[in-house]
């Protein structure tokens, strides 16, 4: 194989990798070896701050009641977005894109993405037509830590901070 070949290969399987097997949780004073199992709905609604900054400014700011549910973004296709995805958790729970997601049908704006079925998630592309094209993307942050994993596989809790911000290569 060419070396190009080969660096693309690589770039997959590590990207692959760390998207299976980080963990798909975080907060404040938290670890998931010393998370406790609770036999309430862990899809249960919830109530979280949800910021978008876009290149120019701030795009989005509020308050959003989510939980996980099936996702669609301005080009279509409908896949589930709760957190199950990639096996990440045993039942649905609620997750940052699904947050997008409820803002933008809440608000009137638009969100795209492309779903990737190996990973079970979406690469967010635009918020409010802004996009990042081939100079930027739409990180994804929890409480100020980027998620180690996909929009669609990251367990958000009441009161969360979530903000996706349009961020240069």
């Amino acid at each position: 194989m060419n070396r190009t070949l080969t660096r693309a290969v690589v770039t997959t399987a590590a990207l692959g990798l760390a998207l299976t097997s980080a963990p798909a949780v975080a907060g404040p004073g938290t670890h998931p070896s010393t998370a406790v199992a609770t036999a309430t709905n862990t899809n249960a609604p919830i109530k979280v701050k949800l910021t978008v900054q876009g290149p120019d400014g701030l795009l989005f700011k509020g308050k959003v009641r989510t939980k996980g549910h099936h996702v669609t973004p301005a080009t279509g296709g409908s896949y589930k977005c709760d957190g199950t995805n990639g096996g990440a958790h045993p039942s649905a729970v609620p997750t940052p894109t699904a947050a997008l997601d409820d803002a933008a049908r809440k608000r009137g704006f638009s969100w795209d993405g492309t779903w990737y079925p190996s990973f079970e998630d979406y690469f967010v592309e635009s918020v409010k037509n802004v996009s990042g094209g081939s100079v930027a993307y739409w990180n994804i942050s929890v409480n100020g830590v980027p998620t180690p994993v996909g929009g669609c596989q990251f367990k958000l809790n009441a009161g969360d901070q979530v903000a996706f911000t349009w961020t240069a290569f």
